[in-house]
Parts: C-alpha cells; structure tokens; sequence
C-alpha cells in the first residue's frame, strides 16, 4: 500500500492570486491572496496578506487576514499577526502581540 504523502503549496512573495483555491495538504502564503480558499492547513507568514473566505482545518496567522473564516480545527494568530471579520473556530490561540478584531463564534463539533 503507497503511503499518502502531505503536499505544500507556496504564494510566494511577490505573488498575488485573486480567485477560489481547493487544496489539500499545506498552503503557505507569503504574497497576497484574495477570494475563496477551501482546504486542510493555511500558513500566513509576516509577509502575507489575506483578504478572502476561508473554510480549512487549521489556520496559523503572522500576517493579516481579513474575512471570513471558518476552522474546523485550530486558530493561531502569532505575535505579528493580525486577524479582522468573522470567526468560527473549534480552538483559538493568540499569542501575546498578536491583533485579534473579529465577531468569534466556537464551532460546535463532536467530542467536547
């Protein structure tokens, strides 16, 4: 049996992507992106810049998001990040210096 091996996707720096994205595995962001994104696992670094609607598993912010966003998972804003809109995260974390100015809701999930 193949082992299923994790994928990583890179909006580099200097890039800037405005459309809908369905991924699977890891999307780093380093540019800019604005839209849709559907997935598992979203990395804003300090660079990055996020405008859109996200609907993933785990979302870890160093740079800005603004949107709407829902984590099925775990929220993590980082000391240099910043995260505006609206909320529904399972988890959150936000490490001291890091900005949060959202509507935050607790997505409802099994097991507590």
């Amino acid at each position: 049996m193949a082992k299923k091996t994790s994928s990583l996707s890179i909006i580099d720096d200097g890039i800037a992507v405005d459309g809908s994205i369905e991924f699977t595995g890891e999307l780093l962001i380093r540019g800019r992106l604005t839209g849709k994104v559907t997935g598992d696992t979203v990395t804003i670094a300090e660079e990055g810049v996020v405008k859109a609607d996200l609907q993933i598993k785990r979302l870890t912010v160093g740079g800005l998001f603004e949107g709407e966003v829902q984590v099925a998972e775990e929220l993590v804003i980082l000391p240099n990040g910043e995260c505006r809109g609206k909320v529904i995260c399972k988890r959150l974390v936000v490490q001291e210096g890091g900005i949060l100015n959202a509507d935050v809701s607790h997505l409802e999930g099994t097991g507590g």
